[in-house]
């Protein structure tokens, strides 16, 4: 309950009572905005007020100076081309003071026996696998269809030249880890429901695309990917029912 509480706390005052006023302000006046008080202020009184004991009053101060020395940082670090990776980088610090100040409050017993055991590694290795090294993969794989592979081809992929830098290769770590979790939770018609959402998405630009070709590429790329889940979850499934 106390790490909850900690948690929602921030986001609160993070998110819900941080308006786009005070983060412009901030970042254009930075240590000089006074924005930037209120808001660590803010995170001061509100885990104070969700716990609602007295004697926590210090670790209330912890973390709004804490939190002010990490909004600074980011402030006077981030710019227009790493402000996204310095947004996770602030969250992150955020997350690690807060875990550490509920150890702190709560002295929790972490018991790790078992916890790395057979099925924590094969899972880890698997959900790896079926990110980064089965897209190269199935890069590898379907590479013999590519559409820019001949002339006639490449007419048909001309229309492909407006996609997004590198979203078909995340789209594909994120749906093949959708389907892993899928058929560990033995939820096999939501496979089915994805399978459908992305036909209906994809439908358009084959379609637009008029090229058979682009169509059977996409096609057995998908049929790939879903494939590669599809195995590696029922690999991992069936060695877990054996070791439990």
């Amino acid at each position: 309950m106390l790490l909850v509480k900690l948690l929602l706390a921030h986001l609160l005052g993070d998110f819900l009572l941080q308006p786009g006023a005070w983060v412009k302000n901030k970042e254009a006046k930075k240590i000089r905005s006074p924005y930037l008080y209120f808001h660590v202020i803010l995170h001061m009184l509100l885990p104070f007020l969700l716990i609602g004991k007295v004697n926590f009053w210090w670790m209330a101060i912890l973390i709004g100076i804490t939190h002010y020395v990490i909004d600074v940082m980011k402030l006077y670090f981030q710019n227009q081309s790493t402000q996204r990776r310095w947004f996770l980088v602030d969250q992150s610090l955020h997350l690690a003071v807060i875990l550490i100040v509920w150890y702190l409050v709560a002295r929790p017993s972490l018991d790790t026996k078992g916890l790395f055991d057979f099925d924590f590694y094969i899972i880890v290795t698997s959900l790896y696998f079926i990110t980064h090294p089965a897209a190269i993969f199935i890069k590898v794989i379907i590479s013999r269809w590519e559409p820019n592979a001949g002339d006639d081809m490449g007419k048909v992929h001309e229309t492909g030249n407006t996609s997004l830098q590198d979203a078909g290769k995340y789209i594909g770590m994120l749906e093949r880890l959708f389907v892993f979790v899928f058929i560990l939770m033995g939820q096999w018609q939501s496979i089915g429901f994805l399978i459908a959402a992305k036909s209906v998405f994809r439908f358009g630009d084959l379609k637009d695309s008029d090229g058979r070709k682009l169509t059977e590429y996409v096609l057995i790329g998908t049929l790939t990917s879903f494939g590669m889940a599809i195995a590696t979850g029922l690999v991992v499934k069936y060695f877990i029912s054996q070791t439990g």
